[in-house]
């Protein structure tokens, strides 16, 4: 008979974990404090233990480590109430085979059970828990779609192995990347963040690997580049698809040698650094297309991380607003403190085709507008109030409203519209405020057909 030990300090959890399990034929022992748990696996071994984290005295983390000293071989699965990276990333890190937040969703629970007796002694031991006093991370998510994210985050920044991750513009790719390599061994190290798509290729050469003096015009001296930057930390490589292939032949050369040359340089360099790229393309259609290498694509792929749309997960949007409100306060000077129902669930209603970039930008925009300590329906962006209205046809500032069978394309093609119109056609500021590059901008025009004379 399979033996599981339920660790919590509430009573009625370990009672009901104890009543579940044992009917589906388990032998159950359960604890209400890491010590008595500890305590209970010394007197009978379990084949999985299923602990708290956050418990009065000793935690669920530092419970954790002592299994893994002592039985490394013991899966263990973190139950929660606390939903944040930092606690999820700790968790994997410590070698726990999973995690299932609070309110428990016992299916969730039994699979991540069944999936850890399976484990068995193919669990991990080693890792590294974050301490206590790194800052919290700035990913926000309560969804299951954000958990499974920080468990990946957890598993992959154990390993120096190159990571892709996929996702739309605004989804936080560089947030996670960042992520990554504050839960490494080497987060003391440099995290150098580059964007692919922002300069021409000559520019783009001499910032990855720098270039010697003389090198070219106006190179009055030797300069080191981002990959040499980063030493023995990580480097960051956004917008990778835009690469040309000239220069994905270089990287490709850089990831499978770890070795560089300057531009205008004779002497072949070293990097230790850890390759983490990102790309809202799909690479492999670039591939198909003649665009992009299919070796570097292989290269790339070992490991690929896809962050979930703000759209998919509209159980984030509210945490994420008040996240997000806090710091524009700050930011702006301003002090809002409330979000009216009405505007909250507009802002829960929308799509948001930029994602988390674009509900932060319609934050600040709304907090800078706003009058008193209150956000309303009114300082809201017309295509975001649309679908909430009044009977009378109205969203509910008296504003008419808006046909709701738009499409996500015609809606973006509007609020980029929108955009350059506030900004008087300053490009540079509307990439900002999109939080796209200059390239994409113009590709957007382009395939939106937009035209300053609109």
């Amino acid at each position: 008979m399979r033996r599981v030990l339920v660790v919590d300090d509430d009573v009625a959890s370990c009672r009901t974990l104890q009543l579940h399990y044992e009917q589906r034929g388990f032998k159950v022992a359960t604890a209400l404090s890491a010590r008595e748990g500890f305590g209970k696996l010394v007197e009978d071994a379990a084949d999985v233990v299923i602990s708290d984290i956050r418990m009065p005295g000793q935690s669920g983390l530092e419970f954790l480590q002592e299994i893994r000293s002592r039985w490394p071989d013991l899966p263990v699965v973190m139950i929660t109430a606390f939903q944040d990276l930092d606690s999820t990333v700790a968790a994997m890190q410590g070698g726990a085979v999973d995690y299932v937040p609070k309110p428990i969703d016992i299916d969730e629970l039994d699979e991540a059970v069944d999936r850890a007796l399976n484990i068995g002694s193919q669990v991990q031991s080693e890792g590294l828990v974050i301490d206590s006093g790194e800052p919290r991370g700035t990913i926000i998510g309560r969804s299951k779609a954000m958990q499974e994210l920080f468990k990946s985050i957890g598993m992959v920044s154990q390993s120096r192995v190159t990571v892709l991750i996929l996702g739309e513009s605004g989804t936080g790719k560089e947030l996670t990347a960042r992520a990554i390599h504050m839960a490494g061994s080497d987060r003391k190290a440099p995290f150098v963040a580059i964007n692919c798509a922002a300069l021409v290729e000559t520019l783009l050469e001499s910032e990855l690997f720098g270039h010697e003096k003389g090198a070219f015009t106006g190179a009055v001296s030797a300069r080191k580049g981002k990959v040499e930057q980063a030493g023995s930390g990580t480097l960051f490589l956004d917008e990778i698809s835009e690469l040309s292939l000239r220069l994905q032949g270089k990287l490709l050369r850089l990831l499978e040698e770890r070795e560089f040359t300057p531009l205008g340089g004779n002497s072949t360099k070293h990097t230790n650094a850890r390759f983490i790229a990102a790309t809202n393309a799909d690479l492999a259609q670039r591939v198909k297309d003649g665009e992009f290498r299919e070796d570097l694509y292989y290269r790339l792929h070992v490991v690929n991380i896809s962050l979930p749309l703000l759209r998919a997960r509209r159980d984030d949007i509210r945490p994420l607003v008040e996240h997000l409100l806090k710091r524009i306060n700050r930011e702006v000077h301003k002090g809002i403190r409330r979000v009216s129902s009405q505007a909250m669930e507009a802002l829960i209603a929308y799509d948001w085709p930029g994602n988390v970039r674009q509900l932060e930008n319609t934050l600040v925009k709304a907090v800078v507008m706003a009058q008193g300590d209150r956000l309303t329906l009114a300082d809201l962006p017309p295509a975001i109030c649309q679908p909430v209205t009044d009977r009378n046809g109205s969203a509910g500032d008296g504003r008419p409203r808006q046909d709701a069978r738009l499409s996500l394309k015609e809606l973006e093609r509007r609020h980029i519209k929108e955009v350059l119109q506030r900004t008087g056609w300053h490009k540079g500021e509307a990439c900002k405020i999109l939080g796209i590059s200059r390239p994409r901008l113009q590709r957007r025009l382009r395939e939106f057909n937009i035209t300053e004379d609109d």
